[in-house]
């Protein structure tokens, strides 16, 4: 038997050497039945007969079957010969039927494929292009035949490179990837040639190709061994931008490159401002800088020069002197004609305010009790709302405003389209395992990673199935959950099963299956015999994912048990230049369907996701885990903020308490150890803290009565906020009161009602320019910064009520403990030791008077402090051109957060961006030619598309950070109708004759009908009737091996009809690059946006479209990083509003005094940039938290600032100095002490918060806030104020001079009369006491309100009518 065989296998060998190669003659003919050598092929793998004969000539049918698959060979029904039977050219047309699917776009490419492939079949010169290399016999209903089984191709390099080049480029349309990447192997589109290319389609090991076909790539010219008479075939391959012998027209510039228009060079991104060949805002900032500083020392040189001359006119004995600082020393004579409007309207707002405030405070202090019963039971009405409080969470309400584009846009796609899915991933890597070089046989040697192993894919396998197999009893379904109940599946998203959901990962190449990753077997390739295995499937499926069958005799598919491709960038991650087998991580990605949160299954996702982080974070702490890895789920994200918020709760609450025991000491007197529990201010500074805390809820209460949300940023800011301001105004009443004597005759009420009278008008100016400024920050169109700014405006309101009437009630309450001599916690005590009949200044108060203002209003300190301030100035306007705008998403999570290592490996191993959709919304028609031609991208489409257009801009990634071109239903709609396809047909007879027949169906015979007929220059249209026919099909239709270009799964959520099946919406899918910042985001949404509106613009000149319609691009994170494109002109426009009335009310509650409002407004402005400035220096950007921050940093700088300045505007010292002094001591030490002190150490508490928000935007910038507030009211306003503040108020000092007028008269008459009035002495000393109060009285008594006069005035007029 053994010599029999050998004997035959020797003649084959004689008979193959010997066969001849003429022209007109067949090497092979006819079908002999299947090749024995090829087995678990996707096609009935039919070879020809060998078959030595001469070319047949055609005729009749046989003939009208060879121009409809071979047109080339056509030489006239008479005169046209081949060498392929009529089964032959059936099995032709259905090889090139498949291929045509894929390639059809493009008809320049597929008619240079079919070309070969019929000159190698049907030529009637076959024999001299085709070698026979094996034959074998093939028996076939009882006939045994030599069937070939081998042969050698020979053609020109000419021909071959030319027919490569033009398809190339051709695109799948679904994927965004090139044709060429599925018919070139191992190799993929990048590293694909010509010989690669031919190498593929002859490799009967790739599940389509029937037999080996060895292609012989020669040059013209080149016949150095080549067989006797072979002449390689040297026909011509059309360019793909020439029309075909048919008429067809010319390929796409989306799949020829030659076809593509003439473009001009993109313009490139605006490079920085520069001026005089630096940077631009430099070059401002220094002439600013140069400009102020001129204009301070021209300023001081005039000053200078009028002091001279005023001293020479002093000199001359007119009565004036003046000082170092050219002001008025003596005391002038004030003619009531001086007084000017101004003045006599300052004077009377003052006058009016205070005693209001006199009264009003009387009023609440004489009824303790009853108004602390009003005030809580006010409180008690607003807080009740509590009980309807709603906290928003969800980060797109949070940071989104509902009438946004972007928000709009979200919820247009999320209304006619599925929301974008849930993503819960895994990124996997094993750094410390070695690498090692594997020697294949098909693909050579080959570098793989420690990573990519058979063991840690077997693990990964293993740690998916448990997550696939994750099940749990769900409440809302009342029955046990698992992942098919709330999975994405793409391809049966009806009835899925488990295998249906759309798992992406490595496993995925071998279908999830184990006995797939430990298939092994022995392959001969060349003569040469090795062993393939895992590692030869790897290779070949990450650089062509698409197969459905590998080159290797595993004869494995490469698709996904769910039915979809996984694409290489999806599985692993880590490589460069596509060297995928060294990549560094696996990526392990669930994808569930996104329900909305109102729905019952957006429950049953969540406790998904729960319990899918449940197993990652067990298998993580497993020591046996072989992988470091990062994860998150989507819930990640909401859940990680939450819980930071939660823990840093109790930060919180420290600072709070050490603010709390901060005043609650800082209040008291202490004027003796034995009376400390007396004079303390324990319960005092805990009302403050309850007047505060109470502000808030009755602001919570009264917003979650009218239905505004709150959120975690509002419970955290706006109590710090409030006790900041509150603080201030407790420290200013009670400070006042503690310096205050208590006058003859006067009662306590009294007494604090005079100084409520004295204080009250200065809060009010604070606490009513800081509700003002947070009202209009209310018009902000993020929604974080506009329920803040209501719920601070409001609460800021509410706590300045609460002190006018509950907190002054409360201090009557203590004084009147204290006038007892009562301690303070044990009421029932009382001490011996009396408080000393004198004012208490403490400790601040003297220290300031004393040393600080001195040497802060020293001629050259002065000098100093302005030019110091004045660079800062400048040089925070140059940061501030330089500030970071944005928020990156990790700064969202706290230390130590497993999302924080997710974002670093995501940033690291991924190698591409998010999807973008650019989805079309109604008014476009798609069912016209004129429609089809202005979206597709094929043969036939408009130049500049809507698909050609995003193909351009993919050109150039670098500007337009996208980088996979959209893919397109239009296009693989009409390659789906496309009757070289054969992915639409119809059923010829039967049951279901004339309705849609897929290309899965059985019995294919039943379905000969096309659904439409093959257009004669190869530009298909379906008409308006087949379009709107076949459409539903095409999105039902399951693509598969057949039909690659089924709908379902890529397209059928993508198109969008309503009920007369016009279409209203639909998307088209490209990717961007890797994006790893927000500024990345935010330049990709402005160039997606950019090309949109490009897009749209073109599609509203195609005729029939409506003039509304429109284009737009959408990405998942679109929401969150729209704000950034307007927030620097929206931040402008915000803190503008705030400052508005920071300078109106000043002026207003002034008595129209325009210069202490602007140097009011101009150092809150200096305060504001000066704080941005050092953003920059310290690394904080500019977004949403600190805009909210800025808002707050002008209404704190209100505190810092406004206090100082109505003091110095009320204070009569004779000089700017003087005045300016005698502000930064009095009131200077109440700012100290009520703000700063009160802020700085609730602040560095917050230094400990886990959260990095917290640490960045509540710690650092609100420290800055607070140290360059102190900077600037307690250093740079005095020193301001004493050169540029305005005068002494002419109406206040003519009051002071008549009542001193009116006193001396009196005193005159006393002592006239005291020797007939002896009883009345003690008054007159008193009197006299009262006209000299400069020298002996507490020192507010300098700075004298408008209502201590008219106290004077009215004291005075009692003793007069009482004598």
């Amino acid at each position: 038997m053994f010599r029999v065989a050998a004997l035959i296998t020797f003649l084959s060998f004689v008979v193959l050497t010997e066969a001849q190669h003429e022209p007109g003659y067949c090497a092979f003919y006819d079908e002999c039945g299947c090749n024995p050598t090829v087995s678990g092929s996707l096609l009935p793998p039919i070879v020809p007969c060998y078959d030595y004969s001469r070319a047949r000539a055609l005729s009749g049918e046989h003939y009208r079957k060879l121009i409809g698959v071979c047109p080339i060979l056509d030489k006239g029904e008479s005169n046209t010969f081949a060498c392929c039977s009529m089964k032959q050219l059936l099995s032709l047309e259905l090889s090139l039927a498949m291929s045509k699917a894929l390639l059809m776009r493009c008809p320049i490419c597929a008619d240079n494929f079919a070309h070969l492939h019929c000159i190698n079949t049907c030529s009637p010169n076959q024999s001299q292009t085709v070698n026979v290399t094996k034959v074998m016999n093939v028996t076939t209903g009882n006939i045994t035949r030599e069937a070939v089984i081998s042969y050698q191709a020979f053609l020109s390099d000419t021909f071959a490179y030319g027919s490569f080049q033009s398809c190339k480029n051709v695109r799948i349309p679904a994927t965004g990837g090139f044709a060429i990447a599925t018919m070139c192997g191992r190799y993929g589109a990048k590293l694909c040639n010509p010989q690669h290319w031919y190498d593929f389609q002859g490799d009967s090991s790739n599940g389509l190709a029937p037999l080996d076909i060895d292609f012989q790539l020669i040059k013209e010219g080149d016949t150095e061994g080549l067989p006797e008479g072979v002449i390689p075939y040297s026909g011509r391959a059309l360019m793909c931008n020439e029309t075909t012998p048919s008429g067809g027209q010319a390929c796409s510039c989306q799949d020829c490159q030659e076809s593509c228009p003439r473009m001009p060079p993109l313009p490139l991104p605006p490079g920085p401002f520069r001026l005089l060949g630096t940077d631009g805002f430099l070059v401002i900032s220094i002439i600013l800088l140069c400009l102020l500083l001129y204009a301070f020392i021209f300023y001081l040189f005039v000053a200078y020069f009028v002091r001279t001359w005023k001293r020479k006119e002093a000199e001359k004995g007119k009565g004036k002197s003046k000082d170092q600082n050219s002001n008025d020393v003596t005391q002038q004579v004030i003619d009531p004609s001086e007084v000017t409007c101004v003045d006599r309207n300052s004077l009377a707002a003052q006058a009016f305010l205070s005693s209001e405030f006199r009264h009003w405070g009387t009023l609440m202090a004489t009824y303790p009790l009853t108004v602390l019963l009003l005030s809580a039971v006010v409180v008690a009405v607003f807080s009740a709302g509590l009980k309807s409080i709603e906290l928003t969470t969800d980060p797109v309400e949070l940071w989104s405003s509902p009438n946004s584009r972007a928000r709009q846009e979200k919820d247009f796609h999320d209304t006619h389209f599925d929301p974008f899915f849930r993503t819960n991933q895994l990124i996997l890597t094993a750094p410390d395992r070695k690498g090692h070089i594997y020697d294949s046989l098909l693909f050579g040697l080959q570098n793989f990673s420690g990573l990519v192993s058979k063991d840690l894919i077997i693990e990964l396998l293993q740690l998916q199935t448990q997550i696939q197999n994750i099940e749990f009893w769900s409440e809302d379904l009342n029955r046990t959950a698992s992942l098919k109940d709330v999975c994405f599946a793409p391809l049966n998203p009806s009835n899925p099963s488990l295998t249906d959901c759309a798992v992406n990962s490595l496993p995925q190449y071998f279908q999830n299956s184990l006995k797939n990753i430990d298939a092994k077997v022995n392959m001969t390739e060349l003569g040469v015999t090795k062993e393939v295995d895992w590692r030869d499937h790897v290779i070949y499926c990450l650089n062509s994912p698409l197969s459905f069958q590998d080159i290797t005799d595993l004869r494995m598919s490469c698709m996904a048990d769910y039915g979809a491709p996984v694409f290489s960038f999806l599985a692993v991650g880590g490589y460069e230049n596509d060297d995928f087998t060294n990549a560094e991580a696996f990526i392990l990605t669930f994808s569930l369907n996104n329900y909305a949160r109102d729905k019952p299954k957006f429950k049953v996702a969540m406790q998904w996701e729960t319990e899918f982080l449940k197993i990652v974070q067990a298998y993580q702490k497993n020591p046996a885990a072989k992988f470091t890895f990062a994860y998150m789920a989507e819930r990640s994200l909401e859940d990680e903020i939450n819980r930071t918020t939660a823990e840093d709760i109790p930060i919180f609450m420290i600072s709070y308490a050490v603010i709390f025991v901060y005043i609650s000491v800082a209040l008291g007197e202490y004027t003796s150890w034995k009376r400390i529990l007396v004079d303390s201010k324990f319960l005092v500074g805990l009302g403050g803290i309850m007047v505060v805390g109470c502000s808030v809820l009755a602001s919570m209460g009264f917003y979650s009565w009218i239905g505004i949300p709150s959120s975690l940023i509002i419970l955290q800011v706006v109590p710090f906020l409030v006790l900041a301001v509150g603080a201030d105004n407790i420290f200013i009443f009670v400070l006042e009161y503690q310096r205050d004597m208590r006058k003859h005759g006067e009662t306590r009420e009294e007494q604090i009602g005079r100084v409520l009278g004295n204080v009250a008008p200065s809060m009010l100016l604070c606490s009513l320019s800081e509700t003002i400024c947070f009202f209009l920050g209310a018009l902000s169109t993020m929604p974080a910064v506009k329920t803040f700014a209501l719920y601070a405006a409001l609460a800021v309101l509410m706590d300045f009520l609460l002190q006018m009437t509950a907190f002054v009630a409360l201090l009557s309450l203590d004084t009147r403990r204290q006038d007892n001599n009562r301690c303070e916690l044990l009421c029932c005590v009382t001490v011996s030791t009396q408080h000393p009949n004198k004012p208490n200044e403490g400790i601040l108060l003297p220290l300031m008077r004393r040393y600080y203002a001195p040497v802060l209003l020293h001629r050259y300190t002065r000098i100093i402090v302005m030019v110091v301030f004045i660079f800062m100035f400048c040089g925070s306007v140059f940061l501030m051109f330089n500030v970071t705008v944005g928020l990156d998403q990790e700064l969202a999570m706290p230390q130590g957060s497993y999302m924080l290592d997710y974002f670093q490996y995501l940033y690291k191993y991924f190698e591409v961006g998010v999807p973008v959709y650019f989805v079309t919304k109604k008014g476009f028609n798609f069912t016209t030619v004129e429609g089809m031609n202005g979206v597709c991208s094929s043969v036939g489409c408009d130049q500049f598309s809507l698909t050609q257009k995003i193909q351009y801009a993919t050109n150039h990634p670098e500007l337009s950070y996208l980088a996979i071109p959209a893919n397109s239903w239009v296009d693989d709609f009409i390659d789906w109708l496309n009757p070289g396809s054969r992915c639409c047909r119809l059923y010829s007879f039967g049951p279901n004759a004339g309705n849609f027949c897929p290309a899965s169906e059985s019995a294919p015979f039943l379905c000969t009908t096309k659904c439409v007929d093959a257009p004669p220059d190869g530009v298909l249209r379906p008409t308006v009737e087949d379009f709107n026919r076949f459409l539903p099909n095409f999105l039902g239709n399951r693509p598969g091996l057949k039909c690659p270009k089924g709908g379902l799964g890529a397209y059928n959520k993508a198109v969008v009809t309503d009920q007369s099946g016009e279409i209203i919406a639909t998307r088209f899918m490209a990717y961007h690059t890797p994006l790893s910042n927000s500024q990345e985001f935010t330049a990709a949404l402005l160039k997606a946006r950019e090309l949109a509106h490009n897009i749209t613009m073109g599609m509203r000149q195609i005729p029939g479209t409506s003039p509304d319609f429109e284009v737009f691009p959408y990405t998942v994170t679109n929401v969150f990083y729209e704000q950034y494109l307007t927030i620097v002109p929206e931040g402008l426009f915000i803190i503008s509003l705030c400052l508005m009335p920071t300078f109106v009310v000043c002026c207003l509650l002034l008595g129209l005094d325009l210069r202490s409002g602007l140097l009011n407004l101009f150092t809150i402005i200096m305060i504001t940039v000066d704080t941005v400035g050092v953003m920059t220096l310290w690394g904080i950007d500019y977004n949403a938290v600190a805009l909210i921050n800025l808002v707050t940093a002008v209404g704190i700088s209100v505190e810092f600032v406004s206090h100082i300045t109505r003091s110095f505007a009320l204070c009569t010292k004779t000089t700017h100095v003087e005045r300016a002094m005698e502000a930064t001591a009095n009131m200077g030490s109440a700012v100290i002490a009520g703000v700063a002190m009160t802020n700085l150490p609730g602040i560095l508490v917050l230094a400990f918060a886990k959260a990095q928000l917290i640490q960045i935007f509540f710690f650092r910038l609100n420290l800055v806030i607070t140290l360059l507030g102190m900077a600037h009211g307690l250093v740079f306003l005095p020193v301001l104020l004493s050169y540029f503040g305005p005068g002494v108020n002419k109406a206040l000092l003519l009051q002071l001079q008549q009542e001193k007028a009116k006193a001396n008269r009196e005193l005159e008459l006393r002592h006239n009369m005291r020797q007939i009035y002896d009883n009345l002495g003690y008054e007159s000393n008193e009197l006299k006491l009262d006209s000299d109060s400069n020298s002996t009285k507490a020192p507010t008594d300098t700075c004298i309100p408008a209502q201590m006069m008219e106290n004077q005035q009215e004291e005075g007029e009692e003793r007069i009518d009482r004598f």
